[in-house]
């Protein structure tokens, strides 16, 4: 799958390259943030698609299909984070990177619900504006966690 994605992604850059060779240059400086964003939004959709199937189609709880949801989201997420957005295919750490990575879920988490509770209480917001803000700034913060900590590339020991 990630080799079907790294294609597709060659491919859109050439095209970019051929048809706006103005901005072209942009779309390879931040291609990373683009696969982050892509990454990020495949893992929502599988999230809510598996709250909806689990709930609706097999009856289970909504907290039970919540939990079974996040976990199968997490694992998408982190697999086309480490593997497509940040390039990262080595093995040898993959326990701990897997570790941190649902630290920071959970902590994301957390936040999210923090946020979600400041916008809504305090200053008023509609719910799904609430979380639409809340979901960019834990990106943010998501996206340096990830190239900071997680997938910062280790220098060769000497």
């Amino acid at each position: 799958m990630i080799h079907h994605l790294r294609e597709w992604e060659e491919k859109f850059l050439l095209g970019a390259d051929r048809h706006f060779p103005k901005v072209a240059p942009y779309f390879r400086r931040y291609a990373r943030v683009g696969r982050f964003v892509i990454s990020g939004g495949t893992a929502a959709v599988v999230d809510l698609g598996l709250l909806y199937l689990i709930t609706e189609w097999f009856g289970s709880h909504y907290l039970l299909s919540a939990g079974l949801a996040f976990i199968a989201a997490f694992f998408v997420s982190f697999t086309l984070q480490k593997f497509w957005t940040f390039e990262d295919s080595s093995t040898e750490r993959v326990h701990v990177q897997v570790s941190l990575s649902f630290v920071i879920a959970v902590i994301n988490l957390g936040l999210n619900t923090a946020l979600m509770y400041v916008f809504v209480e305090t200053f008023h917001l509609w719910y799904m504006a609430a979380q639409i803000f809340a979901g960019i700034i834990l990106a943010f913060e998501s996206f340096f966690m990830f190239r900071s900590v997680i997938f910062k590339k280790q220098s060769a020991k000497t």
